[in-house]
């Protein structure tokens, strides 16, 4: 979803920030996202409440505004370059990529000269630990590089895997897990509203019938 937020940002600044809508269908988009995923608008909101906390994006509204609009602030809080977006931002849509593949993608939001020029960002971010560099796989001439956000235990196993095996971004869970974790949560709070109903309905009905109670005897 962060990866959503700064590519829209980048590539259509006259339409950003972005609704809650507006960020669902980006998330969800076919092209450009390895894994291509369908979240709902309760998981991409979640996603961007739990980023706020982080203070990586905002909620803007107004009197002009039909409805509140979403961005993020990536940059600023992480002090990254203009490139350094632009490589992490690739990485964060379409999962471990090689140089030559991140020069080619990351292109439209930030122009690279060379290869030379895309492997000087990566070694900053390798320094930063902000990246890592994946073991070289088996028929492959290039080195991947993935991001190093989320759980390592899941972006080593995945570094393991060939690419063509496996849909899931390292640090990610797997769409269909989070989804099921989301909708579990969902399903927990409905539980929990209804009893407080229920519960907030038995006092105001006793509270009647106390009342009623009362003035038999005044």
């Amino acid at each position: 979803m962060l990866g959503c937020l700064i590519e829209k940002g980048i590539t259509t600044p006259d339409y950003y920030p972005i609704t809650l809508n507006g960020l669902t269908l980006a998330c969800n988009q076919k092209s450009n996202r390895d894994p291509v995923v369908l979240y709902d608008d309760k998981i991409v909101k979640k996603a961007f409440d739990s980023l706020r906390e982080k203070e990586l994006t905002r909620v803007v509204s107004g009197p002009d505004m039909r409805v509140p609009k979403h961005y993020h602030r990536f940059p600023e809080v992480m002090r990254f370059s203009e490139p350094e977006v632009a490589i992490l931002c690739e990485l964060m849509l379409r999962g471990p990529q090689t140089p030559g593949e991140l020069r080619s993608r990351a292109t439209r939001m930030c122009a690279f000269e060379n290869l030379e020029k895309v492997q000087l960002v990566l070694n900053t971010l390798l320094n930063r630990k902000i990246i890592l560099e994946l073991p070289r796989q088996p028929g492959l001439k290039e080195t991947r590089f993935t991001h190093s956000f989320g759980d390592p235990a899941i972006i080593e196993n995945t570094s393991e895997k060939n690419p063509s095996e496996s849909s899931i971004m390292p640090g990610e869970v797997s769409p269909e897990a989070t989804r099921t974790t989301m909708i579990a949560e969902d399903e927990r709070m409905d539980r929990l509203e209804e009893s407080v109903t229920k519960i907030s309905n038995e006092i105001a009905s006793l509270r009647s019938q106390f009342e009623e109670f009362k003035r038999q005897f005044e």
